[in-house]
């Protein structure tokens, strides 16, 4: 019997949903612990990448809406570098007042598996807000690349060891280990070429400069769709609303599955009310509304908002943070 795999909504209809009832606004404004008048001035929420990748697009989606809900201006910005760990710094240092957060995924997590000796720990340093989705992953390349479909990549990969290169937004995110996961299971040699974020991969990859990128689906759909670029495969195994037409990886390597988580996250000590109160008085909203969750299909919003769980279980190992089965997500 043929499997039918399920799809994920677009990036940006997931995140508008999201930033509707996610329970953010509910999560910042709730009058439990914090200043009744909160927020009484714009909320800043920083970014570790350029503009235009994953993280960032989702980031300004959110931008755009919480205004309606929250009564305040909330304010992207890039602080780019060390893989995201630049902007991490920042906030972990800002004040624990709710109006300095950050978008943050899972190399937040893997960069203190790689580098121990960094001064923040993501599992104490920050405070959990809100979960906002999986973002899938694209393997992209030039429209002359040769190799149309994963299997045909994959056999590239395997013939020429050292040939290519392939371009992601840092060292040690989900883009770079996922490749090196990819290269592991093929036996293949590829050059890794570190950039600070997609804004820069895809425009390189159309012009030939690298020729192979990793980037969100959110920073290369439209080019692809425009026949400006190659997308080869997705990294998850699930399809893409508007991009059905790409294959998963998983059509040549059986199994292969990866996928950054992105998160909300506030400065360690930042007042925190009870989350299972508010979404209770958001259930009738939160069910109507429908995303995707660890597992790999649709779910309530509401389980993304337990995302205390799913961060700790990141960082104990429980989930694999390179892949997107994380299994503590959907505790409680």
């Amino acid at each position: 019997m043929k499997t039918t795999r399920p799809t994920i909504p677009h990036p940006r209809r997931l995140a508008l949903r999201a930033a509707t009832i996610l329970g953010l606004a509910g999560l910042l404004a709730a009058p439990m612990a914090w200043a009744q008048k909160y927020p009484d001035k714009p909320i800043r929420l920083i970014v570790g990448y350029s503009a235009g990748g994953g993280v960032d697009a989702v980031a300004r989606l959110l931008s755009a809406r919480l205004p309606a809900v929250l009564g305040q201006q909330v304010l992207v910005e890039n602080r780019t570098g060390a893989t995201g760990l630049i902007a991490a710094d920042f906030v972990a240092k800002a004040p624990a007042d709710g109006y300095t957060l950050m978008m943050g995924d899972s190399a937040l997590l893997i960069a203190k598996l790689l580098q121990p000796k960094i001064a923040i720990d993501p599992l104490t340093s920050f405070k959990p807000v809100a979960g906002a989705f999986v973002s899938p992953l694209m393997i992209v390349t030039g429209n002359d690349f040769p190799a149309k479909t994963p299997a045909e990549f994959v056999a590239q990969l395997k013939a020429n060891p050292g040939r290519f290169s392939f371009a992601t937004s840092g060292v040690g995110t989900v883009q770079h280990l996922g490749f090196e996961m990819l290269k592991q299971s093929t036996g293949s040699f590829v050059v890794h070429v570190p950039y600070r974020g997609a804004a820069q991969i895809v425009p390189d990859v159309i012009g030939g400069q690298v020729p192979i990128g990793v980037v969100s689906a959110t920073a290369a759909m439209a080019q692809s769709k425009a026949g400006k670029l190659r997308a080869v495969a997705l990294m998850n195994s699930a399809k893409l609303e508007g991009g059905e037409n790409i294959a998963p990886l998983a059509d040549a390597l059986p199994g292969f599955d990866v996928a950054p988580r992105i998160f909300v996250l506030a400065p360690a000590g930042t007042p925190q009310r009870d989350r299972r109160a508010v979404l209770r008085r958001r259930e009738d909203g939160a069910r109507r509304a429908r995303c995707w969750n660890c597992r790999g299909g649709a779910g309530d919003l509401a389980g993304l908002c337990n995302v205390g769980a799913a961060w700790q279980g990141h960082g104990r190992g429980d989930g694999s943070v390179e892949t997107h089965h994380h299994r503590a997500a959907d505790r409680g």
